[in-house]
């Protein structure tokens, strides 16, 4: 019982847990979830924790989180705790499991981790096994929470807990917690099974050896009476579920078979006489039995694969039941266990060292095409309503859907090992004996059996990818067949598909062109719309791939895009506008201006008739879908032009680019339309690059003014691709004053972007810090003299900083790589290169005022940095944040030690003792000392990973960390 003064202590903490379980308003619940979390952080927690959970009046949900904050109390705050009480904590978190040893399972689960926890901490405990065995093993009541710990200590432990200890007393508590327990683990884990059949079925027994499987010999296991434990588990249905689990891991733990050759020789009968299993739980339609079965010999094949390329003779066996899966899983559950393995064994038996396996295993590949385009029928509805094939159950029919895309991918493995023609030969034939028994039958709308000539198609389709354009035995059959197919939906669909995917055969092929092409644009007039979907994306293929067949019928091709393209939705009309534009792409130079103007003419008076009517998100939306299509001709289009003379895509784009100025300053707040105007201007750029001078002006303008009205980072992007295709070279003759203005109008964006982060803080701008910071990263690799002595330097510095604090990766790399580069200008050697290879010296102002700029900048930097790599930043940043770290130090070695012992000084009290400090600065010093500086990288990198594993944020920030606000005042 809690004493009436603990009672009183914890009374507030029920009073807002009750709270945040009721009906209480959204206002109440907050101040609940605040007052609770602060209750977390508190010292207090650890009495009123305990008492909670020995107080018979608290309800059990009020335990498990008096429980849960326990845990979190000895992963993060155990240094609360004197160290000669940890003792007692042990005692009580003991009597706890006592106390809960009949459950709830989930409380008694939670303080077995928090048991965990304490011992991996309590470095001086050193029984800890002999212990929790001696005070809880002796009770037959009790034994759950022996097997709970066992189950969870070495999953505490591996995992990498952020726990306040040194890797080196980590490494050193690892091997006293597990590797010294492990014999006496396997010892007891043998009692307890041995104890009783009971206790042989436990399913917590078998969680305990999966847990420990990591950690004991695996030949230990196996040769003890655990292996007949687990297997004889397979046929019980209580510890099913755990038995499969436990035998896939120990399966898992031998894939590197030659070191494991004799598990797998004792493994290897056992998973093999599962197959009975397998039939039996087929037969009863026992879905989860068949399901766990299947998952075991799919393992046992995985992790073996090498064995059953290498010995097919003693491994088909295991072969011949994966396959046994496919063909038994009529419900499709537990089929998609084996995709891996028929995938990997692919692998081998396509390299020439595995030939003759390959020739053995031809038989099981063929059978498992057959079963695969089986299993790609559609059901038959027993109601006879061919609208609902699924009867309802929307969850079947999207894993159907799902499933047959990775059927498809079998399909593909199967055409590898088998040989394409062969492959192909199976679905032709199942499709001309549909036309035999069913082609006379069948009308418009009406296609019996149906599903027996969608399958096949499917099939053609998926192994699309796998087959040459000199395939010229089952093609030259099949693609006039496909052609022909009757009028139903879903065979019209993946008819048109298949034939999409043959697109570079038929570019070879002229004279079957036609027909295919007569099909696909019929289909366009088909009343479903996924038939018409289709017929759009296969469209764009056959265009693509027969652009030099199609280009003389231009103008036709013309008549069909204006005829369809609103009809469509905007996916399709990309497509095929993607398609035309490809066509115009093959004609002559002479005519793409007319060609431009016959296809894009009508976009752009549609564009200019809807622009001033869309007042709405829907309006806006569609009038930004015109300017993505009108996008995809200057990104398809780039005729080959001679120097110096007009090319006839620039000329157009001179034509339309008032009109697309005018929806810049028209729609200066719908991101949408800038966001594809700019696109667009982008891909002009690109295109047509320095051809596209004379439209320079007009467009440096119309950037500048719509980045100063809206502040949108699209504006940016765009300007990133003027810096790059107007930046001056030895290949590119930019004249001197172009450069000057592209740097001109760099600096009037950059200003733009310094004002707007001074009105707003970095995480409500990321994609913005992202956008600035690469195309400042281009400025300085492509104009590195004017914007690196550029005043506006210094502050886009300080502007870095504040933007190190933000969380989202994206905007972390762009401003730490702009930071390695304009750090790459302070060394001998720029950092970017030339097409010969050859880097140019960087001029001894241009290194000066790189050291100026780290000196001023310098101290923030590092602050930011460090605090970004020990707290905040994705894993993803830290080479690139180690590495700007590292090209501080090669520049200014002394001054940048000195700002890291600065910023260690900073850390929050307890979160690193003084010896560690030390250790690391002397470090530093030394590398410096010996000119090793490289290494001091590593040294980083160590330094700050040790410590973000151990420490978290603090709860109540970062304090004397923390980042002052950007400013800026120009």
């Amino acid at each position: 019982m809690a004493t009436n003064g603990l009672r009183q202590a914890f009374e507030p903490v029920l009073a807002a847990h009750n709270t945040m379980q009721s009906g209480a308003n959204r206002a109440q619940k907050e101040q609940a979830h605040k007052f609770l979390e602060q209750f977390q952080k508190s010292e207090e927690a650890w009495e009123a924790t305990l008492a909670m959970l020995q107080a018979e009046a608290v309800d059990a949900a009020a335990k498990l989180f008096a429980v849960t904050t326990l845990k979190g109390k000895i992963v993060y705050d155990l240094h609360q705790v004197p160290r000669d009480a940890l003792p007692s904590l042990r005692v009580q978190i003991m009597n706890s499991l006592i106390t809960f040893r009949n459950g709830p399972k989930p409380i008694r689960l939670q303080l077995c981790v928090c048991l965990a926890n304490l011992a991996i901490q309590m470095t001086e405990w050193k029984d800890v096994l002999p212990l929790v065995v001696s005070t809880l093993g002796s009770d037959p009541a009790t034994l759950p929470c022996v097997l709970d710990f066992l189950r969870v200590l070495p999953e505490e432990v591996t995992h990498g807990r952020k726990i306040n200890l040194t890797e080196s007393e980590l490494t050193t508590r690892t091997a006293e917690l597990i590797e010294d327990n492990a014999q006496q683990a396997l010892t007891l884990l043998i009692q307890y099974a041995q104890s009783s059949p009971a206790a042989a079925q436990n399913p917590q027994l078998l969680n305990c050896i999966t847990s420990w499987i990591k950690e004991i010999p695996l030949e230990n296991i196996i040769s003890s009476p655990l292996l007949k434990v687990i297997v004889d588990a397979l046929s019980v249905e209580e510890p099913f579920e755990a038995a499969v689990e436990c035998l896939c891991s120990m399966i898992a733990e031998t894939k590197d078979v030659d070191e494991s050759m004799s598990a797998i020789q004792v493994l290897y009968p056992q998973v093999i006489g599962l197959q009975s299993q397998l039939v039996k739980a087929a037969a009863d339609e026992d879905t989860e039995r068949f399901k766990g079965i299947s998952r075991v010999l799919a393992e046992a094949g995985e992790s073996w694969v090498v064995l059953v390329a290498r010995i097919p003779s003693d491994f088909r066996k295991l072969v011949e039941a994966i396959l046994h899966i496919a063909e038994l899983d009529r419900e499709r559950d537990a089929i998609s266990h084996t995709f891996k393995f028929w995938y990997d064994l692919k692998q081998y038996l396509t390299l020439e060292k595995y030939i003759q396996a390959r020739l053995q295993y031809v038989d099981i590949y063929s059978k498992l095409v057959d079963i695969m385009i089986g299993h790609l029928e559609y059901p038959k509805p027993e109601s006879g309503d061919e609208k609902d094939l699924f009867e309802g159950d929307r969850d079947q029919e999207e894993k159907f859907r799902e499933f047959r895309h990775q059927m498809g991918d079998v399909l593909k493995d199967c055409c590898e090992v088998m040989g394409v023609t062969d492959c192909l030969r199976k679905p032709y034939d199942l499709i001309q004996a549909w036309v035999q028994a069913y082609g006379p039958q069948a009308a418009p709308n009406h296609v019996p059996e149906w599903q027996k000539l969608e399958a096949p198609l499917f099939a053609v389709r998926a192994m699309g990818r796998m087959v040459s354009p000199e395939e010229n035995i089952m093609l030259p059959r099949l693609i006039p067949l496909i052609a022909q197919i009757p009028d139903h939906n879903k065979v019209r669909f993946q008819a048109v598909m298949a034939l999409g995917r043959y697109t570079e055969w038929t570019a070879q092929h002229p004279d079957t062109l036609q027909p295919q092409l007569n099909f696909i644009m019929g289909a366009f007039e088909h009343a479903t719309k996924d038939v018409v979907r289709a017929a759009a994306l296969s469209f764009k293929f056959f265009c693509n791939d027969c652009a030099s067949l199609l280009v003389e019928f231009v103008a036709q091709l013309q008549e069909f895009y204006v005829k369809y393209l609103d009809a469509l939705p905007a996916s399709s009309q990309e497509e095929i506008t993607e398609g035309v534009a490809s066509v115009i792409a093959k004609a002559p130079t002479g005519q793409i201006f007319e060609l431009l103007k016959m296809y894009c003419n009508p976009l752009v008076q549609d564009i200019i008739s809807t622009a001033p009517t869309a007042t709405d998100d829907a309006a806006k939306k569609i009038l930004s879908d015109k300017i993505n299509i009108l996008t995809i001709f200057f990104e398809m289009v780039k005729p080959y032009v001679k120097l110096n003379e007009e090319n006839p895509a620039v000329k157009y784009c001179q034509e339309i680019f008032p009109v697309l100025g005018g929806l810049i300053s028209h729609f200066h707040d719908s991101i949408p339309i800038l966001e594809r105007v700019c696109r667009c201007w982008r891909y002009m750029i690109l295109s047509y690059r320095t051809a596209m001078q004379p439209l320079l002006p007009e467009l440096a303008h119309k950037l500048a003014q719509g980045f100063e009205t809206s502040r949108q980072g699209c504006f940016l992007w765009a300007t990133s691709a003027i810096v790059r295709e107007f930046a001056p070279s030895e290949d590119n003759e930019v004249e001197s004053n172009t450069a000057a203005a592209v740097f001109q109008f760099y600096e009037q964006q950059a200003t733009t972007f310094l004002r707007v982060l001074n009105d707003l803080p970095p995480e409500e701008l990321p994609d913005l810090i992202e956008d600035f910071f690469r195309l400042t990263a281009d400025m300085t690799l492509y104009y590195p003299s004017e914007t690196i002595m550029s005043k506006l330097m210094d502050i886009i510095l300080l502007a870095a900083c504040s933007s190190l604090t933000l969380l989202k990766e994206e905007p972390l790399l762009a401003t730490l790589h702009f930071l390695r580069d304009l750090f790459g200008y302070g060394r001998n050697q720029a950092p970017s290169s030339s097409f010969d290879h050859s880097r140019q010296q960087v001029p001894e102002a241009l290194r000066t005022r790189v050291k100026q700029l780290l000196a001023n900048a310098g101290p923030q930097l590092v602050q930011r940095i460090m605090a970004g790599m020990m707290y905040s930043f994705p894993e993803g940043c830290f080479p690139d944040a180690s590495g700007v770290l590292l090209d501080m130090f090669e520049l200014m070695p002394e001054h940048v030690a000195n700002w890291v012992q600065s910023t260690v000084g900073l850390l929050p009290a307890g979160s690193i003792t003084p010896q560690e400090s030390d250790r690391f600065l002397n470090n530093i010093k030394q590398r410096i000392e010996t000119g090793d500086v490289r290494m001091i990288r590593t040294i980083l990198q160590d330094f700050t990973t040790s410590y973000r594993r151990r420490n978290v944020a603090p709860r109540e920030g970062l304090g004397r960390l923390e980042a002052s606000r950007f400013r800026f005042s120009g």
